[in-house]
Order: C-alpha cells, then structure tokens, then sequence
C-alpha cells in the first residue's frame, strides 16, 4: 500500500495531545499531492486507503480512526474546527465539520454528517442519510439513521428550553413526543401553563413539525 500522507513536523497541543499536521504525499480525491491537512496524533489515526482526509484546522486523536474504502469511492473527511478522539470511527461518506466532536465509542458513517457545535458520543451510531447540526448532542445508546437532528435553545422569562429535533421525536425541556403526539399536544394547548411564552415555543415546534410533513 502506497502511503497518501506524512506526518509533518507542523505540531499542535491539545488537551495534552502533541499532533502533527498531515501533507498529501500523491493526489487522490479532491486532495492535490503537496496539500497540507489537518491534524493526527498518529498515522493510525487516519487510514492510507480510500479518499478519507483530515483538513482544515480539525484534529483526530486518541484510538480514533478516519477511514475508507479503497475498492469503492468513499470520501470521509473531518474539517473546520472539527474533532474526533476516544475510539470514535468516521468512514464511508460521512462528514464531521464545524465545531462539531465525535468521541467516546461513536461512530458517524454511510452518509451521515455532524456539523456546527454538535456532538455525537458514548455508544451511539449517526448513519444513513441523517444529518446532526446546531447544538444537538447524540449520545448513550442512540442510533440516528435518517432525517435531521438540531437543537434550538430558547430563552423565555428566565427558563431556557432545549428544543431537540430528530427522526420522529421532538424533545422540549424533558417532555419527548412524537411527532403526531406533538400535533395533538399542540392542537389542545397542553403545557400552556408551564410559562407565560410558551406559545412561542409551541410556535416553533410547529415548524419543526410542518418541516417534517406534518401540516397542522
């Protein structure tokens, strides 16, 4: 196996960890022998096969492992600000970009992203075609496969609400519903006395549920 990248003497600490910048040795991908890349603590860290790249200023540590295929075309890439560390694996077509961290034992593949400031961690499993954004966090045993995952943080008289969004769930604060058990929560005014906005609220879970087809 011919090698794709080198460690370069470019170095970066972070949470203790001394990583080495990466510099493409031939051209593959969308990457030009010659392009620097972002930042490994090893080369176990990335895999020389396939078309997986770390660019940007993103980092990957730990047991970590960024990899692809050779014998298909699989384009893995963490970039941005981005982090994977732990015994975290991203592969396949996924992507992780932004802010956004995969650790602990997660995985992110198929053709699955993770963006902005989320998180994906513990055991869980991000895959298919599903998208996890914003401030959302992923985590313990949870496997999201399709549709989008966000999260919306909501300030209203002094109470902040977490408003999590993904498959068929809607989570606001503690209370987890479904999609068509939100419609009739939403259709009876329940909660209403849990603060004096929480018309706003319900306002924007009613887009979360008409992004989601259901029409109220």
């Amino acid at each position: 196996m011919t090698k794709k990248y080198k460690l370069t003497d470019n170095t970066i600490t972070h949470y203790d960890k001394t990583l080495h910048q990466i510099q493409a040795l031939r051209s593959f991908g969308n990457v030009a022998k010659g392009d620097l890349g972002g930042y490994v603590e090893k080369e176990g860290n990335l895999s020389h096969e396939g078309n997986a790249w770390v660019s940007g200023n993103a980092w990957v540590y730990g047991n970590a492992w960024v990899f692809g295929n050779a014998d298909v075309s699989e384009n893995a890439c963490v970039y941005g600000n981005a982090g994977v560390y732990g015994n975290a694996e991203v592969f396949g077509n996924a992507w992780v970009y932004g802010n956004a961290e995969v650790y602990g034992n997660a995985c992110v593949y198929g053709n699955a992203g993770v963006s902005g400031n989320a998180e994906v961690f513990g055991d869980a499993d991000v895959y298919g075609n599903a998208e996890v954004y914003g401030n959302a966090w992923v985590f313990g045993d949870a496997r999201v496969s399709k549709g989008k995952c966000t999260e919306k943080i909501v300030n209203f008289i002094g109470l902040e609400f977490n408003i999590t969004a993904y498959n068929d769930i809607i989570k606001v604060g503690c209370k987890t519903h479904t999609c068509a058990e939100w419609t009739n929560i939403i259709a009876n005014r329940e909660y209403e006395s849990l603060c004096e906005d929480y018309d706003k609220i319900q306002a924007y879970v009613k887009l979360l549920l008409i992004d989601k087809g259901h029409l109220l």
